[in-house]
């Protein structure tokens, strides 16, 4: 009878133990997994739209080519209708704006590391959409305009698509590739930059040079020589704003709602004008930059 006694304690005690080490071992289990997710959640990176109302500045990438950027060699400050918008929307967030300089080799890269909060006049284009977010709403549009000597007639492409039309693109662009196919009887002459196509105008050896309407505006500004056309049909493409893809959309959708107000109030358009005016450009003679308003310029 005691060693049955005996024995039926000892396989008390030993069930008693399993159990102990069972709850033991879920516990250990449990404190990892907590520890774990506190883990996981210290190593997400801060939503951007955190850092920003957090550290109570927003940051621009910059990059010099007017319009877009332009730093005044005298004082240092940034200029250009993308630094408008990064002031703009500081304003509007109530924090401090910071401007990055970057090139536009290194936009999508700087982004992804964190390196600024946005990159304005960013084309969305598909290949920089499989590495960064854009807004729905774009920021602005350009047209692919041309500046003509004198006397040139270009309300419309076709009256540039003749053999005694001479025409000068940037090799590798865009506006290369699309009047090489629309005006297949006009002379084309391709140069290696937009640089020494210019010298080829001022020098009388094109009637037409073709490029997006924005730059064309500097280059009539420069030379003080010629007509900025947006011939029709209108070629035209939107511009965007970069940001960091990550989980959290709160600053990719506050900044497409911005951008589009902006736009739809007419503030993108001043944008652009206040730029042309400190550059000594009367805007009325420049094409906007807001397409519903190109009707109203022809």
């Amino acid at each position: 009878m005691l060693a049955r006694i005996i024995e039926q304690g000892d396989a008390g005690m030993a069930e008693h133990d399993r159990q102990r080490r069972a709850a033991l071992g879920l516990g250990l289990a449990g404190l990892a997994g907590l520890t774990a997710a506190g883990t996981a959640r210290a190593q997400t990176p801060t939503s951007t739209w955190d850092r920003i109302r957090t550290t109570g500045e927003v940051r621009i990438g910059v990059v010099p080519g007017e319009p877009w950027f332009y730093k005044d060699v005298s004082t240092g400050a940034w200029g250009g209708i993308g630094t408008l918008a990064g002031e703009a929307i500081a304003h509007d967030l109530n924090v401090k704006l910071v401007t990055v300089e970057t090139t536009w080799a290194a936009a999508v890269a700087g982004l992804q590391a964190g390196q600024y909060d946005v990159m304005f006049v960013l084309d969305a284009t598909p290949q920089r959409a499989l590495a960064l977010d854009f807004p729905v709403q774009p920021f602005f549009y350009y047209a692919q305009g041309v500046l003509v000597c004198d006397g040139t007639p270009a309300q419309h492409w076709s009256d540039l698509n003749k053999p005694e039309v001479t025409i000068g693109v940037a090799l590798g662009t865009a506006p290369e590739r699309d009047v090489t196919a629309r005006l297949p009887k006009a002379t084309i002459k391709r140069f290696p930059g937009l640089d020494p196509a210019l010298l080829a105008f001022q020098a009388g050896q094109l009637n037409v040079l073709c490029f997006y309407h924005p730059a064309l505006v500097l280059m009539q500004q420069k030379t003080h020589f010629g007509t900025v056309v947006l011939p029709e049909p209108i070629r035209y493409s939107a511009t965007s704003a970069g940001v960091r893809r990550e989980v959290d959309k709160t600053w990719r959708d506050w900044l497409g709602t911005t951008l589009d107000f902006y736009y739809t109030t007419g503030q993108t358009q001043v944008m652009y004008e206040t730029y042309l005016i400190a550059r000594g450009i009367d805007p009325a003679k420049a094409p906007p930059v807001v397409r519903e308003l190109w009707a109203q310029k022809s």
